[in-house]
């Protein structure tokens, strides 16, 4: 009797610990109203994707024409809501820095992070062409390194001022590099390398958090 007990108690204990770490369309919206809110920025409705390779974009023809997407791959490696408020917020430092402007028009996905996607031990059937078609856009994005980092940086501020850990967006990060998605060092990848780019969101969150 005592052991049926104990093992019922496990079961309830891992389903709770299961149902935490989900990420639903509610924390993702949550996330977003808040993101948007703090910037002044344009709500409008995310759109969610099924597809399963992880990612999030703005489809951008103007400044007041545009749409957010969220895939449901982005939403299965994602801890927490602030982990989904960084993604965004780096989402919105695109567009609020004029990226976009600069000769960039099409949809484009953040979190593949480079032309090449490198999963460590294969991918797919679906998913690998999801992964594959959504690297193109990558490729032919027009963003640079350089407003990668730009990026980076004003969704580490933003969380901030939304009320979140600055680590949000670098602990997202970490979930792709721990999932295995990252960004090999080469001539073609827009996105920084992402052992990099770790160092510097790090290096960033732990500034933006010193701050009063």
């Amino acid at each position: 009797m005592r052991r049926k007990v104990l093992l019922s108690l496990l079961i309830v204990i891992i389903s709770c610990t299961c149902s935490y770490a989900k990420i639903t369309e509610e924390t993702v919206n949550a996330a977003w109203k808040r993101i948007a809110k703090a910037d002044g920025f344009k709500e409008v409705k995310i759109n969610f994707e099924k597809d399963e390779a992880p990612n999030a974009w703005v489809k951008f023809q103007s400044q007041s024409n545009f749409s957010v997407h969220v895939t449901a791959g982005l939403m299965k490696i994602l801890n927490s809501e602030e982990e989904v408020a960084g993604v965004l917020g780096h989402e919105i430092g695109h567009v609020k820095l004029g990226h976009y402007n600069k000769g960039v028009s099409r949809a484009v996905g953040w979190a593949v992070l480079g032309n090449v996607l490198g999963r460590i031990g294969g991918i797919g059937g679906a998913a690998a062409q999801a992964v594959g078609s959504v690297g193109m856009n990558l490729a032919e994005s027009g963003f640079s390194r350089g407003q990668e980092v730009e990026a980076d940086d004003y969704g580490t501020e933003l969380l901030k001022k939304a009320g979140y850990d600055p680590f949000g967006l670098y602990n997202a990060m970490k979930a792709f590099a721990d999932n295995k998605f990252v960004t090999q060092p080469n001539g073609f990848n827009s996105h920084p390398p992402t052992e990099r780019r770790l160092v510097h969101l790090k290096q960033k969150a732990q500034e933006v958090k010193g701050r009063k």
